[in-house]
């Protein structure tokens, strides 16, 4: 998918949803459990906590892969969304029957809060995303939470956002605020990108 660098960030924002939503349902699934495997190859070849997340029906990944993640033995974490903004909070992933509808409509962990810096312990952090460019620029829902949350990370951590295979772009409009993700991970597979921690 192609994008301008002087494309608002707004008419990005909607234009990728809407291609989200016109992906056929087979095609999705695909694409889902494509990435569920890649994904749980890359959790499973490291050590420490694992800062995930609840993806929506349109995002390129499913609920069901968080069980997946679960079983290669690493502790996954979920994002809690605070009331006011702030850094996310944390808490374990214990089973689908411990998620509850949170703020946004976004699933949510029911355990014990950890706190916003539990996401400094993590060793991998998955990230949600609309899309992401080769120089490691990350264009997220427009709320803020992980802009917050990302100042917490330690140096070093990969930073892995999770899309569709069009979504990795040449380049998309950059803060001087935002942190680089690291790798992009696709249906196709795992790909660098110019992200620095």
């Amino acid at each position: 998918m192609a994008s301008s660098a002087g494309e608002s960030k707004a008419a990005l924002r909607a234009r990728l949803r809407a291609a989200r939503r016109a992906i056929p349902a087979p095609v999705r699934a695909a694409r889902a459990e494509a990435l569920t495997a890649i994904l749980a190859r890359l959790v499973a070849t490291g050590s420490g906590p694992v800062c995930a997340y609840v993806p929506s029906r349109s995002e390129p990944w499913s609920a069901g892969a968080l069980e997946v993640l679960r079983e290669t033995g690493r502790e996954i974490l979920l994002p809690v969304v605070p009331v006011p903004p702030g850094p996310l909070q944390w808490a374990a992933y214990e089973g689908p029957g411990a998620l509850a509808p949170g703020p946004f409509g976004i699933a949510e962990p029911t355990g014990p809060r950890l706190g916003a810096d539990a996401v400094s312990r993590a060793t991998t952090i998955l990230l949600p995303a609309l899309a992401a460019d080769r120089r490691g620029v990350r264009l997220g829902q427009g709320g803020g939470y992980y802009d917050r949350t990302l100042s917490l990370v330690a140096p070093g951590v990969p930073l892995v956002v999770v899309l569709n295979d069009e979504e990795l772009v040449d380049e998309l409009p950059a803060e001087p605020h935002d942190r680089r993700i690291t790798v992009a991970a696709l249906p196709s597979g795992l790909v660098p990108v110019g992200g620095s921690v």
